[in-house]
């Protein structure tokens, strides 16, 4: 079977079932696993996808998303060459395993998809919680802040984590937050995980000479941390990451010991 496949999370699930082989291109955001995709013909960035290239490499099968706002223009002009698309729409952590079964079952392999799923939902066990949970804000964006809210998969992650996302009750995937209401909720961890960004560009120091920010827990006990994108943003097998990352935040509040001393 000949795979195309448009976004970073797609390109992972491929692999990680086992077919990476089969993949003919990718979007220019694929980078994961590197041996696989460096070699891969690449027809342009997700929201601005080279449809025409995607088409001339004759796939069998194209996988695309809704997670990001523009990529329903580029499935319309996928869905008009009259290419076989499989879209994906996840929004809880749910509806990623489902994503991960859809995408086994149209390749044949139903039963690597329930292995994968298994080996997640062990490696992220849910933390039960004695005590009140760390308020944790999740940054998509620094300028203006935009966090998950409740129809995202990282407020379920942040949950079994043993944290709580002060937003996660707002019927919305995310959201622009205003000063005052990061003041009122006084997140006690915050996390940069700015989409499209490298991690190794994450500035701490960004977060805390905001205007406002100073009296913030979170700011004030020095509790800011990098968690790749990659890890929180990208609804595939590597939210395990994001997970462990998470906790490794959380056990850092709330022991005192550094991150990345902890086994989680």
């Amino acid at each position: 079977m000949r795979i195309f496949s448009h976004t970073c999370s797609n390109t992972e699930i491929v692999c990680a079932l086992g077919f990476g082989d089969c993949l003919v291109g990718v979007d220019d955001d694929s980078d994961y696993p590197p041996e696989v995709v460096q070699k891969l013909p690449k027809a342009g960035r997700d929201l601005d996808l080279q449809v025409d290239e995607v088409r001339g490499l004759k796939p069998d099968l194209v996988l695309s998303s809704l997670t990001v706002p523009g990529h329903e223009k580029v499935v319309a002009e996928l869905e008009s060459t009259g290419l076989e698309i499989l879209v994906c729409d996840p929004i809880s952590l749910d509806d990623i395993y489902a994503d991960i079964r859809r995408i086994a079952r149209r390749l044949g392999v139903p039963e690597r998809a329930e292995a994968l799923v298994a080996s997640m939902q062990a490696a992220m066990p849910v933390v039960q919680v004695e005590h009140a949970r760390p308020k944790i804000l999740v940054e998509w964006w620094p300028k203006p802040v935009i966090a998950p809210a409740k129809d995202s998969w990282v407020t379920d992650l942040i949950a079994r984590a043993g944290g709580v996302n002060p937003w996660g009750a707002e019927a919305l995937r995310s959201q622009p937050l205003t000063l005052e209401r990061v003041q009122q909720a006084a997140p006690d961890i915050i996390v940069m995980s700015w989409c499209g960004v490298k991690v190794a560009k994450y500035r701490p120091e960004l977060v805390r000479r905001r205007d406002g920010y100073a009296d913030i827990p979170a700011v004030k006990n020095d509790r800011i941390f990098a968690i790749s994108e990659e890890f929180l943003g990208r609804p595939g097998p590597r939210v395990v990451q994001g997970y462990r990352k998470l906790r490794e935040a959380i056990l850092a509040v709330s022991t005192g010991v550094p991150i990345g001393t902890h086994k989680t």
